[in-house]
């Protein structure tokens, strides 16, 4: 999916591929390059935490960065909270059974982690990283220490225009679209071949187009 300067989304492509192997990768850009992308003009490339990405990168688009995915990045480490020293009672002094106590510790860490990205000054973000780590490597030291694994890559969207950032710091557009995709699929079970599958999918990005069309409208007459 392709985001231009003016917001406007695209999909430029999709296949079948059995994994995100190194040599799946490369084979997508070989497929890009042969559909007319100037991969030279490319400067942000983001993506989840797949392994076999990052080393194509640097062979077909060593000019762009990499923008690892907010949202998979907080995700990844909440995965890891051990729970300990879990508060009994809340900010207004009720008591906690033990599962609140550890809803409130997600929710809290969670928020506290999406708040580094929630400005458009770069050095103000890693204040609040510096911050975040200080609140809570005492009590979630795993959790942590995944969120801080090539934490540097979550902050390339700040080379763009600011206008972006909303757009180029996660990959949810393009999660939205598997999510309704995976719907569809449930509801038809199995395919009897991979053409019928793409034909699906074909389907599912064109009902999506007009939703981004009606979201920049909004968002321009709103002056968002």
């Amino acid at each position: 999916m392709a985001i231009y300067p003016d917001g406007t989304r695209q999909l430029l492509h999709y296949e079948i591929a059995q994994s995100e192997s190194q040599g799946a990768w490369e084979a997508l850009f070989k497929h890009l390059q042969e559909r007319g992308l100037n991969l030279e003009g490319v400067e942000v490339i983001v993506s989840d935490g797949t392994n076999g990405l990052p080393a194509v990168l640097k062979t077909w688009v060593p000019q762009a960065q990499h923008q690892l995915c907010i949202t998979h990045k907080v995700r990844a480490m909440l995965r890891h909270l051990a729970y300990e020293n879990l508060s009994t009672q809340d900010a207004q002094g009720q008591t906690l059974w033990p599962t609140e106590a550890k809803k409130l510790r997600y929710q809290q860490i969670q928020a506290d982690a999406y708040d580094i990205y929630k400005t458009d000054d770069w050095l103000e973000s890693i204040e609040r990283l510096v911050t975040f780590v200080q609140t809570w490597q005492s009590v979630e030291p795993d959790a942590i220490r995944t969120f801080l694994k090539d934490i540097a890559l979550t902050f390339s969207f700040y080379a763009l225009d600011e206008s972006l950032f909303p757009l180029v710091r996660t990959t949810n557009a393009l999660e939205r679209l598997f999510r309704e995709f995976r719907a569809k699929t449930d509801e038809i079970g199995a395919f009897p071949n991979e053409d019928s599958c793409l034909t699906l999918f074909f389907l599912v990005i064109q009902r999506d187009h007009p939703k981004h069309d009606r979201l920049k409208t909004v968002a321009k007459n709103s002056g968002h």
